[in-house]
Parts: C-alpha cells; sequence; structure tokens
C-alpha cells in the first residue's frame, strides 16, 4: 500500500510528464524510470464504449481466457451491455492516448449485501503486459471490496490462465483446481480507516491523471491542427508562386 505523500508526489510526476512533448518524453526513456503509482480509475456509464473497444481489441486466446470461451465481438459487445455501474465496480488503466490498456471488473451479488463474496475479472492488452498491471487491478479491486464490507473475494478461471492465478496466489489467495477449471478465494480483512482514506487518495490521483492526460491529449491535437493548416498554407503560397 503506497503511503500519501508517494501518491501526491507522483500524481505531482505525472501532472509534468503529460505536458511535455512526446518526443522529448521519447528521448528521456532510457534514463527515467515511470512512476511507482498506477493511476486506476473507477468507470462509469460513459466508459462503456470504450471498455468494449478494449476488450475487442483482445486477441481470440485471450478471448477465450478471459470470458472462458471464444467470445465474438457480439458477445463482448452484449457482455459490455449488460454492465451494472450501480451494482458493480469496473477499474481501467489508461494510457497517455486515452485507450484503455487494463479493464478489472469486480462483480457483486445482484443484493450487493455486506460479507458476500465478490467475483474478480481482469484483461490487459498484450502491448501492456509485462507491467504488473493484472496485479496493481486485483489489489485496487481488493480494497475496494474490503471497504465496501466484502468478506471474500474470489477467482473462476480456466486452469491454464497461469497469469490469473499467480495474481491470485502472490496475493494469499487459496486456489482449487477441478480439471479444466479452477477457483481462488482470497479472504478479506475488514476495512479500516487507513484503507478509506488510501481508497480515496488513489481515486483522486487516477481522476487527476486522467484529466491531465485529456488535457494534454486536446492540447497536441490542437497543436497539431495547427501545424497542419500552416503546411497547406505554404504549400498552397508555393504552388501560386510564379
Amino acid at each position: 500500500m503506497l503511503d500519501t505523500k508517494t501518491l501526491i508526489r507522483a500524481s505531482l510526476e505525472a501532472g509534468r510528464e503529460f505536458l511535455r512533448p512526446p518526443l522529448e518524453r521519447k528521448s528521456e526513456l532510457i534514463e527515467r524510470s515511470a512512476p511507482a503509482l498506477v493511476p486506476i480509475r473507477s468507470l462509469g456509464e460513459n466508459h462503456r464504449e470504450r471498455i468494449a473497444q478494449h476488450l475487442i481489441a483482445l486477441t481470440p486466446h485471450d478471448r477465450y481466457l478471459r470470458f472462458g470461451h471464444s467470445a465474438q465481438d457480439e458477445q463482448i459487445r452484449r457482455y459490455v451491455e449488460s454492465l451494472d455501474f450501480e451494482r458493480d465496480e469496473i477499474f481501467g488503466i489508461y494510457n497517455r492516448k486515452l485507450a484503455l490498456i487494463a479493464v478489472a471488473h469486480l462483480a457483486y451479488a445482484k443484493d450487493k449485501q455486506p460479507d458476500d463474496c465478490a467475483e474478480f475479472g481482469v484483461s490487459v492488452l498484450p502491448s501492456a503486459r509485462g507491467r504488473g498491471y493484472g496485479a496493481r487491478l486485483f489489489d485496487r479491486a481488493a480494497m475496494h471490496a474490503r471497504n465496501d464490507g466484502v468478506s471474500v473475494m474470489f477467482i473462476h478461471a480456466l486452469s491454464e490462465n497461469a497469469a490469473m492465478l499467480k495474481i491470485a496466489r502472490n496475493a494469499g489467495a487459496t486456489v482449487e483446481r477441478d480439471g479444466t477449471e479452477s477457483e481462488a478465494y482470497l479472504r478479506l480483512p475488514a476495512p479500516t480507516l487507513d484503507s478509506r482514506v488510501t481508497e480515496l487518495i488513489e481515486e483522486q490521483v487516477a481522476l487527476t491523471d486522467y484529466r491531465l492526460k485529456s488535457q494534454a491529449k486536446n492540447f497536441w491535437s490542437f497543436l497539431a491542427d495547427v501545424q497542419a493548416i500552416r503546411r497547406d498554407t505554404i504549400d498552397a503560397n508555393q504552388r501560386s508562386s510564379p
């Protein structure tokens, strides 16, 4: 769990990062390491289409591991349309282009009573793997479930989904295998003031990170349009010159 100073420092660093030109960031990639904090924000109804785009971008094998069957585009869209943002929690990680590169679904029982179990599912785009995003999303979901009075978080996954089961085991979950399928159970401690405050801070940092990315994306898009108009004007003047 990150302390408050680390969260704030990472947020400020993220702000400076997103307001610098892309080429400048790229040139320093070797010299600088990424911030320790991964901003993870709760997703709402207005993110539904981006969630669908994320899941559709998964490879056929990734869809098989995520859903337990080879889900087609139409099936994925029906799943996304069925998401209940009032009952469940959806978490996501955005890159600087505001594309969802990782998404987690924390599904509650329909009545969402305290002490219920909550099921966790996650997907990460191939280009974003190897950075621990799946584990970070699991930790974020577990903290939210804990603060929401859930006592057990579980994962239902194919036994061949080694990455997902490794995340569960590393978090201390008990994994039970039954042929081609496995169940992982993690008993959650009672919420504390520290866990509640930490979740509030992490969500605020994620919201700030998203706003900065959105502003930076709009700024560079505007600048690109201005440069394109300038180039077109110069080309037109050159063509009209004798």
